[in-house]
């Protein structure tokens, strides 16, 4: 079957809460909820396309639209990453709702993207869709090449033809690669990726910037920077930890566990986006994270005190690809979206724990 032709196609038409620690936590939470729930009812009641709306970002994302009245469609290909019954799972609540759509199929199918875009009224996409893992991409770069890069280019492509209005493009933390200037700054050099996901992400930013200066699309980059939470992929440090820990299995650390990430829950990452929906920028790179960072083997020691239980570690060779740290600058985000992070790692961790021990004990039954 070749990229342009049309695969056999299933259709099926179907705010955060408040943490409060002060009152000047209060206030500022408050406020920023107002924001979000004018931007998103005072919207057009037109349509948003979620690329990839069946994984971990996605059918959060698609969640909180959908419960705004937002007409939703979701396009995913429910591919083989990890177990698709996941994705279903996810999506479960979703499809009885009746301002959202499910279609099944690819980015990379240029005659499906024309004949969805033809047939709806797109006015915004949120481009989520990717071949993930920084480690995966240094065994099979050709196909991370292919769905990153080409399957960006085929929806900007569907994007330019039909007008859409806005594009926002879910880029990733991985492009500075091991940038030794911290915090991370959109205006750091991004030239030298230490693995093709990253490459290839960088390159998705570049080609939004190129179908903006062209076609006069308007594009924000987001880079976000280690997404955890429920729902939260399960190769994924966090949830892979956790059930390894809370199973008595051993768990492995590359390196001697000082490398860090800056973690950032679901929730603020699913804020920050919406902020984005009604703003025209013209072209945007804007991180998303916590601007926090901590080190692997303290995420290690929350998640032992969130479950009652030691891991037992096994610690293995620094492996390629692995950033050394990451830590966001946020302040573009503060300034032009009013981004503003509320939920710590303690708190965060406490609740993909429980929402972890909830599933398995829903499996179990």
């Amino acid at each position: 079957m070749g990229s342009g032709d049309i695969p056999k196609i299933k259709m099926r038409l179907k705010l955060s809460p408040i943490k409060i620690k002060n009152v000047t936590d209060f206030c500022v939470s408050i406020a920023y909820q107002i924001t979000i729930i004018i931007t998103l009812i005072t919207m057009d009641k037109n349509t948003i396309l979620v690329t990839g709306g069946a994984g971990f970002i996605g059918s959060n994302l698609c969640e909180r639209l959908v419960k705004y009245d937002l007409k939703v469609i979701c396009l995913d290909n429910f591919n083989d990453f990890y177990n698709p019954s996941i994705k279903r799972k996810n999506i479960r609540w979703l499809l009885e709702q009746p301002n959202f759509e499910l279609i099944e199929g690819d980015i990379l199918y240029t005659n499906l993207l024309e004949m969805l875009f033809e047939t709806r009224s797109i006015n915004k996409v949120i481009h989520l869709a990717a071949r993930a893992g920084v480690r995966p991409s240094i065994k099979q770069p050709l196909l991370y090449e292919e769905v990153n890069i080409r399957g960006t280019i085929n929806l900007l492509e569907a994007a330019k033809a039909s007008g859409v209005e806005q594009f926002i493009f879910g880029s990733s933390s991985s492009v500075y690669g091991n940038n030794k200037k911290v915090p991370f700054s959109e205006d750091d050099a991004v030239d030298n990726p230490i693995s093709p996901y990253a490459a290839t992400k960088r390159s998705g930013e570049l080609l939004c910037y190129t179908y903006h200066k062209i076609y006069d699309i308007n594009c924000i980059a987001l880079r976000f920077f280690t997404v955890y939470g429920p729902r939260q992929r399960p190769e994924m440090a966090i949830h892979k930890f956790t059930r390894l820990i809370n199973s008595g299995e051993p768990i492995e650390i590359y390196g001697d566990g000082s490398s860090s990430r800056d973690y950032t829950y679901i929730s603020d990452i699913i804020d920050g986006i919406e902020s984005c929906l009604d703003k025209k920028l013209g072209f945007e790179i804007i991180n998303l994270g916590d601007s926090n960072p901590i080190k692997l083997i303290e995420l290690v020691r929350l998640i032992e005190d969130a479950l009652g239980k030691k891991a037992d570690i096994k610690w293995m060779q620094h492996q390629q690809g692995d950033a050394d740290t990451t830590y966001a600058d946020i302040t573009k985000a503060k300034n032009i979206l009013n981004y503003s992070p509320r939920i710590k790692i303690e708190e965060g961790i406490s609740e993909f724990v429980k929402w972890h021990i909830k599933q398995t004990d829903v499996n179990l039954t």
